[in-house]
């Protein structure tokens, strides 16, 4: 993926100084992103969307569309340019980092109101021109918290200024120091100060089944604790092999959990989602303990006799 107009402004002039041959005439140049997950790339190729193509030319938009119809089962989407091309795969990026930004101011209100977001959210998508997604403690990845930048480096060339999609860049990296003022309104409930926590985050991924960790907002989220004098630290995580912090890393969720004070679930790995509040307070084998949900996949409905303390990202405090 790459900004809007570098394949015309940058690769056909570099490629033809190198070749000395010209595009479309001597050889062919076409731009098409991939539109993939990690997880499940082929699939995706193969079989999950429609190929998107622009050319500089009419030749080799035609031998770029036979290519990929070979492959992709959802057809190919023929554009009318690489910028065109370009720009839809960073479009696509940007709409969902600005759709998660709004999800993430509203999650904040429904917490104030005393409702759960959850429940508007999925009231809400009832509504077929409804599309709300889901807040957190931050957006990952080597996609979305970066397509944005690309669209608004391209913005300046023409003295643009695009401020829906610097403003959802800016809620959605805010969100793991507001993550981290939850932990301390936990610590002051628990009558805990900061030097005395010991935390538990479960989940290192940046999204939900998978090992990748690029640019996961439990490293932020990390930083920030760190900036209020948290420095207990433990992490889980299931499937990260290689740990980017300098903290200690396990797969064994007792483990993790045991003699935690404050259990954050930073990644919503399918492993997580069975968890209920009953069984992370036995694993701590503490009294009382909080849960700081940033991915709506614990049941805060659980009575457990007032002895957890849960908050979501767009959920008030319940004493369970």
């Amino acid at each position: 993926t790459v900004p809007p107009g570098t394949t015309l402004n940058l690769g056909k002039p570099l490629l033809e100084k190198i070749s000395g041959l010209k595009a479309e005439k001597d050889f062919g140049l076409a731009y098409s992103p991939e539109r993939i997950m990690a997880g499940h790339a082929l699939q995706d190729i193969e079989e999950n969307y429609p190929k998107i193509v622009g050319a500089v030319g009419p030749r080799s938009l035609k031998a770029a569309k036979a290519l990929y119809e070979v492959i992709a089962k959802k057809g190919v989407i023929t554009l009318s340019s690489t910028t065109a091309a370009e720009f839809e795969k960073v479009a696509e990026g940007v709409y969902r980092d600005v759709n998660i930004a709004l999800a993430n101011e509203l999650a904040k209100l429904a917490k104030l109101l005393n409702v759960d977001f959850e429940e508007v959210r999925k009231a809400a998508n009832s509504q077929p021109f409804c599309h709300l997604h889901k807040p957190g403690v931050g957006v990952g990845g080597p996609c979305i918290p970066i397509y944005p930048y690309f669209v608004l480096h391209t913005a300046t060339r023409f003295n643009l200024e695009l401020q829906l999609t610097r403003l959802g860049r800016v809620i959605n990296e805010h969100m793991p120091e507001y993550v981290a003022n939850l932990t301390l309104e936990a610590l002051t409930k628990l009558g805990l100060r900061a030097e005395e926590a010991k935390i538990a985050i479960l989940g290192l991924a940046f999204r939900g089944d998978i090992s990748d960790t690029r640019l996961t907002p439990t490293l932020d989220l990390i930083r920030f604790l760190e900036s209020y004098g948290i420095t207990d630290i433990i992490v889980h995580d299931p499937y990260v092999k290689s740990n980017p912090t300098k903290y200690p890393m396990v797969r064994n969720l007792e483990e993790a959990v045991k003699g935690r004070h404050i259990i954050i679930i930073a990644t919503d790995h399918s492993e997580y989602k069975s968890l209920r509040p009953s069984k992370i307070l036995r694993l701590s084998k503490l009294e009382r303990i909080a849960i700081i949900d940033g991915r709506h996949i614990i049941d805060f409905k659980e009575n457990v006799g007032g002895k957890v303390i849960y908050v979501g990202v767009g959920r008030p405090w319940f004493f369970l």
